[in-house]
């Protein structure tokens, strides 16, 4: 008898069919096709919940049954949980029946006759990759999981079909053990990017092994005390009880390797702007940070999500309307970033906004008028909150505010939000909650005109850029040794530069409260996390980190706050609380299905659910 078990059902439709499709090459790659199809949709803001289910961006009160807002919001389920990658439900994509037909095509391929030996290794590591990638992002999100190493026969009976969760190692072992079986026969580069553009790259492989490692090695998984008791039927303990320090010194390994094959491919940092118009340097770095996801032919992106494209439906989300029109609103303009996020970024001195000597923190929502050089981001003798004043280029670039500056190159306008304004609300749904929008993914040379807006780029939603990998080498590196050194600094510094600040050791030193911090692991630690979350901002990063960092039950139960956005004149300067998101241990991993459990009694739920 079979098992209900979804990630187990592997008796096809129709067995005839299933023989046709490895019949010939052609037919073959069709099925690879399907093997890539569970791919989520990075960029899709209802799917990936790394975009909506955190405290990153916050949508109105009139965008409704949105699951990522509803997790964010507390409302997880184990009963049909929102986002489920483990069954498929609530937007969701079925992770498992993604493995299943990937160990359908590995034990398959050889049945093809007319395909070149070099062609079918290549295929077999993509998809031994896909199956990698398809495990570790169930892992991510639950935890220790059941690892589908083959498919069962489809005679077998239930006891065969009642798999057991795998403990945290044995997961992550596995999941290695597939990206290293499959990397010598990827490609460094694309041979034809029209024609195999998404393929699985030899970069790509060794950037998710080092994030696989990197993931692994921090706290949520590395001695977490919370999930010390967890214990399946068989006595197995599922999460390891004490942390392990030589994790991080492999994820180093890791993410060195993979940084050295990205550069061989010639991947690089986005570290100019060719603008129409006469811009200086500290104006082309806000464009540089507008340009990392969403550049054409994009240097810096080792891996993108291509079967999606942002496209000009998202990207309306983000923009503000700037000028009159004549037609039905061309932006829809809800995708906002909440207040939290507007004092994450480093002040025009490259250190936090609460410890800069020269920043007045206590005083950041009181307003100020712009003049002189405070006119490149900011309406020349317009008032706005001291929060939007002297900070880093990177905080221009990411988002939008009220009498900021918006380049659409080559033509400059002004946000105006405050209640009546053109930027407030015009349709149902179509307005900011917190006062600011997402400027970081549309590209300058996008266009506003009366009736429409025109995107530069329909761009693939970047997975892994080569900064996120210096990051996390940098984050190892600390973590590996008893304090940072000069290598640590390096690969921080380098995203600095491109981004118009001094060295991180510099910054501190001259301008901090905490001039000794960059020089401790602790004090590191800090300062690579916030430079992570500030480089890696509206890319579906921060959500993860914050979990494996164990640092979402600060945030996640802390209110989220913006402008008054019904407010007129300055009276919009009052600060409001949206809501107040509740957290505790059991939300840093999805349940998994109550379904799933009541099939399978071996599956031991995670805690809390």
């Amino acid at each position: 008898m079979l098992s209900n078990c979804s990630y187990l059902d592997v008796v096809p439709d129709d067995v005839a069919t299933l023989d046709d499709a490895f019949a010939n090459r052609s037919a073959a790659e069709g099925f690879l096709a399907s093997c890539y199809a569970y791919l989520p949709q990075y960029g899709d803001p209802w799917i990936n919940p790394g975009l909506l289910a955190g405290d990153e961006v916050w949508l109105n009160e009139e965008q409704t049954n949105v699951e990522g807002q509803l997790i964010a919001k507390g409302f997880q389920s184990s009963n049909a949980p929102y986002l489920s990658f483990w069954d498929g439900h609530f937007r969701g994509k079925n992770m498992y029946v993604g493995i299943r037909n990937c160990n359908i095509f590995l034990e398959r391929i050889d049945q093809v006759q007319d395909i070149g030996n070099t062609e079918k290794q290549r295929w077999i590591s993509e998809v031994l990759f896909l199956k990698a990638y398809y495990h570790f992002w169930l892992f991510k999100s639950y935890g220790p999981i059941p690892v589908i190493k083959e498919n069962l026969d489809i005679y077998a009976d239930t006891k065969e079909a009642q798999v057991f969760r795998e403990p945290v190692d044995d997961v992550v072992n596995y999941i290695v053990e597939l990206i290293d079986e499959a990397v010598d026969n990827l490609p460094l580069i694309l041979n034809s990017e029209i024609i195999e553009l998404g393929h699985i790259t030899k970069p790509i492989a060794l950037a998710i092994k080092a994030r696989v490692l990197a993931t692994a090695a921090s706290p949520l998984f590395n001695g977490n005390t919370n999930y010390a008791n967890i214990v399946d039927a068989r006595g197995v303990s599922l999460f390891p009880a004490t942390e392990d320090p030589s994790k991080w010194v492999k994820a180093a390994e890791a993410a060195k390797e993979a940084i050295e094959v990205a550069e061989m491919a010639n991947i690089s940092l986005i570290n100019k702007y060719e603008s129409k118009s006469d811009i200086d340097s500290i104006q082309e770095f806000e464009l540089i940070t507008r340009s990392v996801c969403t550049e054409r032919n994009n240097q810096e992106v080792i891996w993108a999500s291509t079967h999606f494209t942002f496209s000009q439906t998202y990207q309306r989300m983000l923009v503000p309307l700037l000028i009159p029109v004549t037609a039905s609103n061309p932006t829809s303009q809800f995708y906002a970033p909440s207040m939290r996020m507007a004092e994450l970024f480093y002040s025009a001195n490259g250190v936090p906004i609460e410890e800069d000597l020269s920043f007045d923190f206590n005083n950041r929502f009181k307003l100020r008028t712009a003049e002189g050089k405070d006119s490149r981001f900011i309406q020349a003798g317009q008032q706005t909150a001291a929060l939007h004043f002297d900070r880093e280029p990177r905080f221009y670039g990411n988002i939008a505010f009220d009498r900021g500056t918006y380049f659409l190159d080559p033509n400059n306008y002004t946000v105006q939000i405050r209640a009546g304004e053109l930027a407030s609300k015009r349709n149902r749904g179509e307005f900011s909650a917190t006062g600011y929008l997402v400027k970081k993914l549309i590209h300058p040379k996008s266009a506003l005109n009366e009736s429409s807006f025109n995107v530069y780029y329909n761009f693939p939603f970047p997975i892994m850029r080569l900064a996120d990998l210096y990051l996390l080498y940098a984050e190892a590196l600390n973590e590996s040794k008893g304090a940072p050194d000069d290598e640590v600094y390096e690969y921080i510094d380098r995203i600095r530069e491109r981004s118009g600040l001094e060295g991180v050791v510099t910054s501190w030193e001259n301008h901090s409260t905490s001039p000794d911090k960059p020089k401790t692991k602790e004090g590191m630690r800090e300062i690579i996390h916030q430079e992570r979350l500030i480089e890696l901002a509206f890319e579906g990063q921060r959500f993860w980190d914050l979990r494996r960092w164990k640092k979402s039950i600060k945030y996640m139960n802390e209110p989220i706050r913006g402008w008054n956005i019904g407010g007129s004149g300055l009276s919009f300067y009052n600060v409001n609380t949206l809501f107040t998101p509740t957290f505790t241990s059991k939300d840093y991993l999805w349940p998994i299905p109550l379904q799933e459990i009541i099939n399978n009694p071996n599956l031991v739920q995670n805690v809390g659910w």
